[in-house]
């Protein structure tokens, strides 16, 4: 038997961890199937003097430096973390209890990698454990196989698959195995270093038949679709005195399939078909903006595949029935940075690896960059795209200052894939906003962009404040309603029924009259006003205009005969 269990020592050393000092402990690489879970089993320690009252703590994705922004896995004070983990992240262990344990669920390919654990006491009593743990996405069994198959000696054949997702189990069955051996479930075992695997063993004795024979290894989680195969050509060296019928002395013993171990010197030529290999991928993976990119993805398979390389979806290059693929990227830019997967198939299956090309290049000012003030705030965004992380400074001419981002007070930094998002804040100075220039710097070049404010009409509220605002609008009603009331009497100064074209302009009306005026001019104007009524010609009456100007301010007497009286009088004359 090749497997044994034992106490692990990971958790004899967890055992011995109470010694007062920073420290954590967790398995250096862990496994999962795509789509499945796992646990990444933690401890840690911190200094016994440290009593602190509530214990937190933060999982980052790939870097362990707070500086740097990276990911955040799982933040135990505020539960927000990036994107990519959002509703997949949550905390087995009890901090209190020195268990920082974590779950993943549902995880992809993109989740494999390193995570680090920063534990959190509050205050400066924070620390960041370089210990980590690599998760690494599987999609195939892992089939191990003996370094030398023998056709008359009997050989076990393992299959052994990740068993650390606590709500999904495996369950191992094999394929092809028929006349070979039943198989034994072994069970579930546990790894040095606390990580636990699923094993099946198949015994058996090859005779020279089995020669070429395709022996696969299925896991499969209950109540779910998920199935993963993996499969192994055996290749049987011939035994002592079988005669030259054999498959030759000393030519391989046992073909491996894809991701399995162990098949060594004995990769050569198969004699039955098979499902491509894992394809390896060599090439430069990292290159500079402009530059030229060559990338080989090769396979082995029997019969030859079809193999693809493409980037989301779209496809790249490919060729029919040939073992390798080259793909020539000529002048690289920063859209050819991202994920690629290299794909080979034929009839009895399909494997692919997945690469990244990294792009590097100067900073990018994108278009969103600006500043708004709002109440006594001030905001500046500085946006840009970079490979590698810009420094990014914020620079005041006004007042001769120069904010950069290790100021936190004042600039706090997020990154999102290839684009940096700094904000500046300043407080009280909405009612004079400055100047802001923002100036993105790597080791390709420098990009300095003034800052635009954004909506004029918000700042100028700002600056005013919700009492300034409230005036100005009353303000604002009242010139509106003045204007109104001007307009309304200029029209009714100026209408026909009080100014005859014909006439000089005589003002007549109901509320005064012109006292001191000759008896004369006042039996004119009767005359004047019936003629006008009755629509008759005739030649105006000549007005006496010597009396002064201070008589138009008297007020009219009870006997005062009026343009309104006469209108009375002409209105009974025609009804009678």
């Amino acid at each position: 038997m090749i497997f044994l269990t034992a106490l692990p020592l990971f958790w004899i050393m967890i055992s011995a961890s109470r010694g007062g000092h920073w420290g954590a402990w967790m398995p250096s690489s862990i496994s999962a199937f795509e789509g499945t879970c796992v646990s990444i089993p933690c401890r840690f320690d911190f200094p016994d003097e440290l009593r602190p009252a509530v214990v937190h703590g933060v999982w980052y994705f790939n870097s362990p430096y707070p500086k740097n922004y990276p990911p955040v896995v799982f933040k135990s004070r505020t539960q927000v973390v990036h994107e990519s983990f959002q509703g997949r992240s949550r905390l087995l262990g009890d901090l209190g209890l020195r268990n920082c344990t974590l779950l993943l669920s549902n995880v992809s390919p993109e989740l494999g990698g390193k995570y680090y654990f920063r534990g959190d006491l509050g205050g400066y009593n924070q620390y960041t454990f370089s210990e980590h743990s690599v998760l690494d996405i599987i999609n195939t069994p892992n089939i191990v196989v003996p370094p030398e198959v023998v056709a008359g000696t009997e050989v076990e054949v393992s299959c052994m698959v990740p068993d650390n997702c606590p709500e999904l189990r495996p369950e191992l069955s094999w394929l092809g195995h028929e006349g070979l051996g039943e198989p034994a479930v072994l069970g579930r075992l546990r790894e040095d270093e606390g990580t636990w695997v699923q094993v099946s063993l198949l015994h058996f004795v090859p005779t020279r038949e089995a020669n070429g024979h395709r022996l696969g290894c299925q896991a499969s989680f209950p109540n779910t679709t998920l199935q993963f195969e993996g499969y192994a050509s055996l290749d049987v060296k011939c035994e002592p005195g079988c005669g030259r019928g054999g498959v030759g002395r000393g030519i391989g013993e046992l073909r491996a399939g894809p991701d399995s171990v162990g098949g060594g010197a004995g990769l050569g030529e198969g004699t039955g078909p098979d499902a491509p290999w894992k394809p390896t991928v060599n090439g430069t993976m990292v290159a500079v903006e402009g530059e030229t990119v060559s990338i080989l993805c090769s396979t082995q398979s029997n019969p030859d595949p079809i193999l693809t390389i493409f980037k989301e979806k779209q496809i790249l290059a490919t060729v029919i029935y040939e073992s390798e693929l080259q793909l020539e990227l000529p002048a690289v830019s920063p859209e050819d940075d991202g994920e690629y997967w290299c794909v080979a198939e034929n009839q009895y299956g399909q494997r692919a690896t997945a690469f990244n090309l990294s792009v590097e290049f100067a900073p990018v000012l994108l278009l969103e960059s600006h500043c708004a003030a709002a109440r006594d705030t001030v905001q500046c965004l500085c946006v840009v795209k970079s490979n590698p992380e810009p420094s990014v400074a914020f620079e005041l001419p006004s007042r001769n200052v120069t904010v950069n981002e290790s100021e936190r007070e004042f600039v706090y930094s997020e990154r999102s894939g290839l684009v940096l998002t700094s904000i500046l804040t300043l407080r009280g100075q909405a009612q004079a906003p400055p100047r802001v220039i923002c100036t993105a710097r790597n080791l390709y070049g420098a990009k300095s962009l003034e800052l635009p404010f954004q909506g004029a009409h918000r700042l100028m509220w700002a600056k005013i404040g919700p009492v300034g605002a409230v005036v100005a609008f009353a303000i604002l009603i009242a010139i509106v309603c003045y204007i109104t009331q001007t307009r309304r009497k200029k029209n009714v100064t100026e209408s026909p029924s009080f100014s005859a074209g014909d006439n000089p302009p005589v003002l007549f009306s109901s509320d005064f009259r012109i006292s001191g005026a000759p008896e004369k001019y006042e039996s004119e104007r009767r005359l004047g006003s019936e003629r006008r009524l009755l629509g008759l010609r005739g030649e105006p009456p000549e007005l006496d205009l010597s009396y002064s100007h201070s008589d138009l301010g008297k007020r009219p007497t009870k006997d005062s005969y009026t343009l309104t009286e006469e209108l009375a009088e002409y209105a009974e004359i025609r009804v009678k």
